[in-house]
């Protein structure tokens, strides 16, 4: 589950214009809200744990806490300033790196960030991990030989697909209906284990970044007005006729 900038905070750019500076507010990826929603849910149809994990720097810890409040059992934070520089690539390399002593059926990731928007890390994780992986899932349903999912394919169209477990899946947004977290969900997490892993101990596994972002630009809001003469036939003909030609929303 990633942290991002909320999707209504104002937009500020740190000094290089690389990225957006560190004083916004933040809010949990909503698509990674969806792949915490049915995580949960594939717990309570066929028990287990849910363990979600993050990278960032200590604020993202907001992000597992939340979703320990909402029901996930245990938490991992990769946290250190520099994870929010590594691209999609570094980033899969980091979460193999610290659950590779984990023995998860299932990894649910969001279908993309909603700040980046890479739609990269699912399925860089899964080939990293030797795992198959399927994305813009629908539904899960398990079987005898592991799981059956239905993917979103264009035009209203769908695809089902059997897979073996373990398994990458990313998850479409609206899978669900998110839940919120209770009060004693609240409480609850502030017992539950959350386990911190340095930039050191997963440094051996990165590399250069394969992407970077050269420079961001904020859209200049513009305003033209135009003023349309005559009689008032003549100005309700000019004016179809920009609706139409000019504007195209007739």
């Amino acid at each position: 589950m990633k942290q991002v900038p909320q999707k209504d905070a104002p937009l500020k750019l740190n000094e290089s214009g690389t990225w957006i500076r560190e004083d916004v507010s933040y809010e949990v990826n909503e698509p990674d809200a969806y792949a915490l929603e049915e995580a949960l849910r594939q717990r309570e149809k066929h028990k287990g744990e849910v363990v979600v994990i993050t990278s960032g720097p200590a604020r993202a810890q907001q992000v597992l806490r939340e979703a320990l409040a909402k029901g996930a059992d245990r938490a991992i934070h990769l946290e250190d300033d520099k994870f929010v520089g590594l691209d999609a690539f570094n980033t899969a390399k980091a979460i193999a790196a610290a659950i590779k002593d984990e023995q998860f059926d299932l990894i649910f990731t969001g279908l993309q960030s909603d700040d980046y928007g890479y739609a990269q890390t699912g399925v860089i994780l899964a080939e990293l991990l030797g795992w198959p992986h399927a994305t813009i899932i629908m539904q899960i349903e398990k079987n005898e030989t592991g799981i059956r999912v239905k993917r979103e394919l264009e035009a209203g169209f769908f695809q089902f697909v059997d897979m073996p477990t373990p398994a990458v899946l990313t998850i479409q947004s609206g899978i669900n209906k998110l839940r919120y977290a209770t009060l004693i969900g609240i409480k609850q997490a502030k017992n539950k284990p959350l386990r911190k892993v340095s930039l050191a101990e997963v440094q051996s596994a990165l590399g250069e970044n394969l992407q970077k972002i050269e420079k961001l630009y904020i859209p200049q809001k513009t305003k033209k007005t135009e003023h349309i003469e005559g009689a008032p036939a003549e100005i309700a003909k000019k004016l179809v006729d920009k609706l139409r030609n000019e504007l195209r929303v007739l």
